[in-house]
């Protein structure tokens, strides 16, 4: 028969394995909590919700950036270079043609807080569409105008835009701007990214001295981008 002392000392040790099964228990709760919060938190969003990508050349790409980086709803606007075959372009090689690639800027937007139509309309207000092959003071093959479609759903959404463009009649010639499957993306050097805002007084002089503002207010009226 166990003597008090030992019935005493068993005990003990069961209420302190109790005791610690209860705190591993609530931790473990605790542990399992978190990683359902967590999980909910940073799980994969809805398609509806997730962040879409636009792609737009509309001559200059340092012109192109501050329309789109004052919408609500994108995320980013990045310059840089797409339409063409070589690899890897410089601006050197892009702005001396002969690359096939478009000088364009790359949007990453919200679609749950700005509509892809509300680019468009952005883009259309900020180009000559009329122009062929040139955008204001700078001419060739990669100053073009030009949407470059990431789904058939922004395809058709880009040729009823310029269909309605052309039937309004507001330019006697017609829309020359391409809509075209987007290729690969080439992001532009560092320097290049949000110009407007790293040299502020050269990007007002070239804006400025390029004739932008005017040709747009002489096209698009009280509605003209800047």
């Amino acid at each position: 028969m166990a003597s008090k002392k030992s019935v005493d000392t068993q005990g003990k040790v069961i209420k302190l394995v109790m005791e610690s099964f209860g705190r591993c228990h609530m931790r473990f709760l605790l542990l399992l909590s978190f990683t359902v919060a967590a999980t909910l938190l940073y799980a994969p969003q809805s398609e509806s919700a997730e962040s879409r990508k636009a792609t737009f050349a509309g001559g200059c790409f340092w012109c192109m950036e501050p329309p789109f980086d004052a919408l609500a709803g994108v995320i980013s606007v990045s310059a840089g270079y797409t339409g063409g075959k070589k690899e890897n372009p410089t601006y050197k090689e892009v702005s001396a043609g002969g690359t096939g690639h478009a000088e364009a800027v790359e949007i990453i937007y919200d679609p749950a807080v700005i509509s892809y139509q509300k680019l468009l309309d952005t883009f259309w207000h900020n180009i000559d569409p009329i122009a062929v092959n040139r955008q204001f003071c700078d001419s060739g093959n990669q100053y073009r105008s030009a949407v470059f479609y990431h789904s058939e759903e922004q395809a058709r959404l880009a040729r009823d835009s310029k269909t309605a463009l052309e039937r309004s009649r507001r330019f006697n010639e017609p829309v020359a701007t391409e809509i075209t499957p987007a290729a690969r993306f080439y992001q532009a050097e560092d320097y290049h990214q949000k110009y407007y805002k790293k040299n502020p007084l050269r990007y007002k002089y070239y804006r400025n001295g390029c004739g932008r503002d005017k040709r747009l207010k002489e096209l698009w009226g009280e509605k003209a981008g800047h």
